[in-house]
């Protein structure tokens, strides 16, 4: 725990400094050489902080559990810091794409104006929010937990809201942050229940299960309804997912990548910590059946609604944004399937449903990450992320191209790289489905594998949409043709996620192992599942080191034709032709594919479900002149629903103020009223 606590001190440490330089360019203009400074002292505190929180995580036993408790000032609760195997596992991509994107923050900001941004702020905030996600996975006490979430939930508003100067940043911003503290008040209620019931704070008095060994199952029930609000809300599971489609287009990309990489995943931290809570005393087979059921299905819906919503998508970063809810809901489907394979006593189904949904969170960091890190570059290099402004970007910037396609296929599930492994394991878990007792269990969980299926499917059609239109054919406007294209010594930090894309699929046997070991302590399994689970270890383990020698092979062989390839070319001239030329003499980019032509076939089908609207003018007579096609998939949740509950809180608000009138007679006249209250209140009790 030494090597955790001097972590969490760098970070403090650094964001105090940051602080202190933010309050100084507040009342005095920074120039230039202060704000270089500060650039560099917010990457640098967070690197080390992050290598020494990395050093932490795999120093010692994987499965051994440390705690340690500090001093506390406040009445209730205390400070305790605890690694375990699942606190291990999510602190990885906490402390590694937290390091990957702070290098690559200080890269893109160093040429920002000190009169337009302050970057002591914009750094402090960042190390305020990874000091919050790492007491979030280590907090051991339910006050701790809440402050720290509060920490990590505040600290990207002002992340998010960095180019402020604009009105779609700031409503992005201020969506962020309704949506947060709302997700926020569910789990306060669900911890204050909590507290009632067992009369403690302590998270490992908690889990022993003592509290709500004899509890109500209506209690237990509400208290997972509390828990799928509140950390739903933070994962962006529909139709609580409004936030994410938003801030991550506003935000700085090294922001976004964050975000989408590491912060969201304590929503499915949360997740899996509250049902061992709810299921002690260390026996998750307690679970009710529909719970794994619902997490089940509002993961299938969240994964569905969220592919089709980012197939429509013109915006590169708002794609990625709705990806990553598409991903989060593969992950609570993993969950679900554990649940319900406890239920019915399955013992695969438990195993590889709560493996597949942790190697898929590991996964999904490494090729999210990169893939908005690639996205920034492009925003840096063009001035846009719009996809149809864009093209042509392989030849002007090769390197951020491989890196995107790496990102792609590896996120399509493409073997052997990371995405296949999670997504197999998934896969797998559901073919047990005629193990299942009834019918009305085994095809619903046959139609949910299906729906994994459409969804890995769409999921490749839209990142060879969004290479396609963004690297490939010709440049289609301005932003594209005039590039300032990075050199390559500023793209460094892509090798770091581009890496765990490659090994996630060569070492999947090993993450697998990993993944097993954490879940195995985790999810406490009834002792009559050992000797199985040791059986399916095997097996899969068997399976995944397979596809790994394979996928190696078959990579191996492909490099040695691509370079027989260029060695048989050389010296030779090779004639290049216009993409998409067609034989057409007088072809412009125009009459490239765009991505609302690249997406109009599926729209046909899934316009119901896509919220699609189309416009189009249809080409007609011989010689037409124009023609176009315009695709839009507006968030029907947001506009119908979160919006005028939006507007309804800021109404409220606002007639709140009345009470503000200043005068402090009447103030005293409140606080008299309310301790009469509660006096009032405590005597009838």
């Amino acid at each position: 725990m030494e090597l955790f606590l001097a972590a969490l001190g760098v970070l403090l440490a650094a964001a105090l400094a940051t602080a202190i330089l933010a309050i100084i360019a507040a009342i005095r203009p920074p120039g230039a050489s202060a704000s270089a400074w500060a650039n560099r002292l917010g990457p640098s505190g967070a690197a080390v902080a992050c290598l020494l929180g990395l050093a932490a995580v795999l120093q010692g036993p994987w499965d051994a559990i440390l705690a340690i408790s500090l001093p506390w000032g406040l009445p209730i609760g205390t400070c305790t810091l605890g690694l375990d195997p699942l606190s291990r596992l999510f602190l990885l991509p906490v402390f590694g794409l937290g390091m990957t994107c702070a290098f690559s923050g200080g890269l893109s900001l160093r040429h920002s104006l000190p009169q337009e941004h302050n970057l002591a702020a914009h750094w402090f905030f960042y190390l305020l929010l990874l000091l919050g996600m790492a007491l979030v996975m280590s907090a051991r006490d339910t006050v701790l937990f809440i402050l720290a979430w509060e920490v990590m939930s505040l600290a990207p508003f002002f992340l998010i809201d960095f180019n402020d100067g604009d009105s779609k940043v700031r409503d992005a911003s201020w969506v962020y942050l309704i949506a947060a503290h709302l997700g926020a008040v569910a789990l306060i209620a669900f911890f204050a229940l909590f507290w009632q019931v067992t009369g403690t704070t302590g998270l490992e008095a908690l889990q022993s299960g003592e509290g709500l060994r004899h509890a109500d199952p209506l209690l237990r029930s509400s208290l997972f309804v509390l828990a799928l609000l509140g950390f739903g809300a933070k994962a962006g599971l529909a139709p609580l997912h409004v936030w994410l489609p938003e801030a991550h287009p506003a935000a700085p990309s090294h922001v976004s990548a964050l975000l989408s990489g590491a912060m969201i995943n304590a929503g499915l931290y949360g997740m899996l910590r509250s049902l061992s809570l709810l299921c002690a005393p260390g026996d998750l087979s307690a679970a009710p059946e529909w719970w794994g059921w619902s997490l089940l299905l509002l993961g299938l819906a969240t994964g569905l609604m969220g592919i089709l919503k980012a197939m429509a998508q013109d915006n590169l970063k708002r794609m990625l944004a709705y990806s990553s809810v598409e991903n989060m809901g593969l992950m609570f489907m993993g969950v679900g399937v554990g649940l319900v394979g406890l239920s019915v006593y399955n013992h695969d189904m438990v195993l590889l449903g709560f493996v597949g949904a942790l190697i898929h969170m590991l996964n999904h960091a490494g090729f999210k990450g990169l893939l908005f890190l690639c996205a920034g570059e492009v925003l840096h290099a063009t001035g846009t992320v719009r996809m149809g402004h864009l093209g042509g970007l392989q030849r002007s910037m090769p390197l951020v191209a491989w890196a995107f396609a790496l990102g792609a296929a590896s996120i399509a599930c493409l073997p052997p790289l990371s995405g296949f492994a999670g997504e197999f394991v998934l896969a797998v878990s559901m073919l047990q489905a005629p193990a299942l007792p009834g019918l009305e269990r085994q095809i619903p969980l046959f139609l949910t594998l299906g729906g994994l299926a459409l969804i890995s499917g769409l999921a490749a059609a839209l990142y060879a949409k969004a290479y396609g239109i963004t690297f490939l054919g010709q440049p289609r406007s301005a932003f594209s043709a005039n590039v300032h294209a990075p050199k390559p010594v500023t793209l460094w930090p892509l090798a770091l996620p581009a890496l765990t894309c490659v090994l996630g699929g060569f070492c999947a046997p090993w993450t697998f192992s990993l993944a097993s070991w954490t879940a195995a302590q985790a999810t406490p399994l009834p002792q009559e599942f050992l000797p199985q689970r040791l059986e399916v270890w095997s097996r899969i383990y068997e399976s995944l080191s397979m596809i790994a020698l394979w996928g190696g092979i078959l990579l191996g062989v492909s490099l040695i034709l691509l370079l027989l390839r260029a060695a048989l070319l050389r010296g030779r001239a090779v004639r290049r032709e216009p993409t998409w030329g067609c034989g057409f003499q007088a072809g412009t980019a125009r009459i490239q594919y765009t991505d609302g032509a690249f997406s109009e076939p599926l729209a046909r089908v899934f316009a119901p479900l896509m919220g699609l609207r189309r416009q189009s003018s249809p080409i007609s007579g011989l010689f037409a002149n124009s023609a176009c096609l315009y695709l839009a998939a507006p968030d029907r949740l947001r506009s119908g629903l979160f919006t005028p509950l939006f507007e309804l809180v800021l109404r409220v608000c606002d007639a709140c103020k009345i009470i503000q009138h200043g005068k402090i007679h009447l103030y005293i006249l409140y606080i008299l009223v309310t301790l009469i209250a509660l006096l009032v209140w405590g005597l009838g009790a």
